[in-house]
């Protein structure tokens, strides 16, 4: 599903794409997001002509037979009860009245000296991207002809996308459901060239609000005068709750294969095991979403050289991995599950006739023509997919938090530094601030989670008791997303910066084991009865030492090492032969070989730090990752001496560094965190992360 998303969406925004054909039938949300973002062309098939003439020349025919008909001769809503005959003011007196909202100009002061408490412009205004998607699948809910408008009302709206006028639409007041009344009231202003509607115009850097009178003079078009249901048509539908659903689903979807990569660089990081992700498990339990996770997880970590497979032999470790790693499939399979049902929800929205009354007709059957009265307005099903998606978001989250604290603790890392510091650990505390931030951003999560459905009030005269509050759940949707996005934009950077660390520990452990065994050999070998002992000697050595490794590295380099050759000296003690020489011996064989190992990972540090590359060790899926991060957005692996030449006016190394390593006027780690965050949020981390699924399926 993701895969065709991707593959439509690249399609339409390809510079040989062919102009985006409506129907009212074949609109997806891949469709929705190129128009919306990044200004596709559409315009009507022909085959919705006939459709939308014979509505509307059967609702004339209804009206000149004397029948009443709801929101055409009527009053609205709970004020129905109220008859009129002057068809054409009554929709233009219902777009008016309609422009409650609150909207703050750009240049709107409070006052010389009172600052703002927020953006009043962003923040009662809705994003241009929202207007342009429910502009869209208004038009193709209007398309089918069942609604009773004319031609020239749907071509008025594709002018509005085809000339980049879009309206401004307050952020707030509607509840969805008799539709999204308030919102498309100011479709409507814009479509009349009203005054008192402003709108975005001009092409992108020149964007500017201008009034919509100005806007359609500017573009030679003309304003609309709305004949008989043409504005209870245009703003009686779930278009707004729908397209800013769609949006944001496009995104959660990406969002969830962004959490099965981070989930096996995780294990990477953690140096966990494929194990949890063995097909058997699937195999009996096979839910579709645990499955699918779990074959991709697989996949992802083939051919890392971090991932291993722990039997339980060494004394005192876990014989598993934790649960941040070991149950993502049964984490995020469940996920999985309901984003496939919201999508179906919300691509069945964009597809369906949304207002009222409506008009049915059968061109095979010309007499079967019957005006309905009802509520296909009620925009429940858009509120039951964003509340799917918000606490999807949430399970998202939360497990790449516990993934992310456990990488950056070393109680539980499995011998990274604390904090992930490249640095001497008394003298960085490097990931220690994303470690809270992280906890922030997910506790906010967990607040946003909640479902907005469940806060029903009655309104408009006791007639709208049940009300979807739909566009409300999708504008919390959104603003979950973007916290998720922060949330895995640190959790990759982390990651990252993991990853560096194992690399340049794997380096520092080749240097170190031959330098070791020769040691040994020469200082020991008196101490030592043979080839073999020595042999079996220096295999218990050196898994002792890589032990001694990992549960020291709280400390400085000037103690790690002498720390750690003090705490091998029994084991040497209980191969060697006594002698009146034994404890000089080992003595004079553990400073040789603490002062050494202190050289090799002083100098190990500063050559890797200066031209760092783990994508050799790593899995598929994270070497393609790691490189977009590394080599396309230049993020660093980083070290607080990057940080604080700034100030010092100094270089962190004497060695040649690669330009992404060199450190950048300003650069702190939120700037580096916000580089990966902006690569989500306009899509283009997406391409690496889906190609590692395409690959999935290529493979499987």
């Amino acid at each position: 599903m993701v895969l065709q998303q991707w593959a439509s969406l690249k399609q339409q925004t390809s510079p040989e794409r062919e102009k985006i054909a409506i129907d009212g039938h074949s609109l997806d949300i891949a469709t929705v997001v190129a128009v919306a973002r990044h200004g596709a062309a559409a315009d009507l098939h022909e085959r919705t002509f006939r459709g939308i003439a014979e509505g509307a020349k059967l609702l004339q025919l209804s009206l000149n037979q004397g029948d009443i008909i709801y929101g055409v001769n009527t009053g609205f809503g709970g004020s129905a009860d109220t008859r009129t005959m002057k068809l054409e003011e009554l929709q233009t007196t219902l777009i008016r009245e309609l422009h409650c909202g609150i909207l703050i100009n750009s240049d709107a002061k409070l006052g010389s000296e009172i600052l703002p408490l927020e953006d009043g412009f962003s923040n009662t205004c809705m994003p241009e991207s929202w207007v342009r998607a429910s502009i869209l699948i208004r038009i193709n809910s209007l398309a089918s002809g069942h609604s009773g408008v004319r031609p020239i009302l749907i071509n008025s709206m594709l002018e509005l996308l085809k000339n980049d006028i879009t309206p401004r639409i307050p952020l707030r007041g509607s509840i969805s459901a008799s539709g999204d009344l308030v919102p498309l009231a100011y479709v409507g202003g814009a479509l009349e060239g009203k005054r008192g509607t402003m709108v975005w115009v001009g092409r992108k850097a020149e964007r500017r609000v201008v009034t919509a009178d100005v806007a359609l003079e500017t573009s030679h078009l003309k304003p609309l005068r709305l004949g008989p249901k043409e504005g209870l048509a245009l703003i009686n539908g779930t278009a707004v709750s729908c397209g800013v659903a769609a949006l944001a689903m496009y995104e959660v979807n990406n969002m969830a294969v962004l959490s099965q990569v981070l989930a096996a660089m995780s294990v990477e990081a953690l140096c966990g095991t494929d194990e949890s992700f063995d097909p058997f498990f699937a195999a009996v339990r096979p839910h579709q979403g645990q499955t699918e996770v779990g074959r991709n997880i697989h996949s992802f970590l083939d051919r890392s050289k971090l991932v291993r497979r722990n039997h339980g032999l060494e004394e005192g470790s876990l014989r598993q991995d934790r649960y941040s790693i070991r149950t993502a499939s049964q984490w995020l399979g469940p996920v999985l599950e309901d984003l496939v049902l919201a999508t179906t929800q919300l691509s069945i929205e964009c597809n369906s006739v949304t207002d009222n009354p409506l008009i049915e007709f059968d061109f095979e059957n010309p007499g079967r023509t019957r005006t309905h009265h009802g509520g296909n307005f009620q925009a429940k099903a858009v509120t039951s997919a964003m509340e799917k998606v918000r606490l999807g978001v949430q399970t998202i989250g939360q497990m790449l938090f516990a993934q992310c604290t456990e990488i950056i603790n070393p109680k539980l890392n499995h011998g990274l530094p604390p904090n992930l510091v490249v640095d001497e650990p008394s003298e960085s505390w490097l990931m220690k601030s994303v470690d809270i931030m992280m906890a922030s951003l997910q506790s906010e999560l967990g607040f946003l989670s909640n479902p907005a459905g469940t806060h029903v009030l009655s309104a408009e005269m006791g007639n709208q008791s049940l009300n979807s509050l739909g566009l409300i759940s999708a504008r919390y949707t959104h603003i979950a997303l973007e916290v998720l996005s922060q949330l895995a934009s640190a959790h990759l950077f982390v990651l990252c910066q993991a990853l560096d660390l194992r690399a340049m520990q794997l380096d520092f452990l080749k240097a170190m084991e031959p330098v070791l065994i020769k040691n040994t050999s020469e200082i020991l070998s008196e101490m030592l009865s043979d080839d073999k002992e020595l042999e079996v000697f220096h295999a218990s050595l050196w898994k002792q030492f890589r032990t001694q490794l990992d549960i020291t590295t709280t400390l400085d380099s000037t103690q790690r090492f002498s720390t750690i050759f003090k705490a091998l000296q029994p084991t040497v003690l209980d191969f060697a032969s006594s002698s009146s020489n034994t404890v000089f011996t080992v003595k004079k064989w553990s400073a040789a070989c603490s002062m050494q190992a202190q050289e090799i990972f002083l100098r190990n540090r500063e050559l890797y730090h200066s031209q760092p590359d783990a994508s050799d060790v790593l899995g598929k899926a994270a070497s393609r990752l790691y490189k977009f991060v590394r080599d396309e957005l230049k993020v660093p692996f980083l070290r607080t001496t990057m940080l604080q030449d700034q100030d010092l006016g100094t270089t962190p190394s004497q060695l040649e560094c690669t330009d992404k390593q060199k450190p950048r006027p300003g650069m702190t780690t939120g700037s580096l965190i916000t580089i990966i965050y902006n690569s989500i949020r306009d899509g283009s981390l997406y391409m690496p992360v889906l190609e590692c699924l395409a690959e999935v399926k290529v493979s499987g």
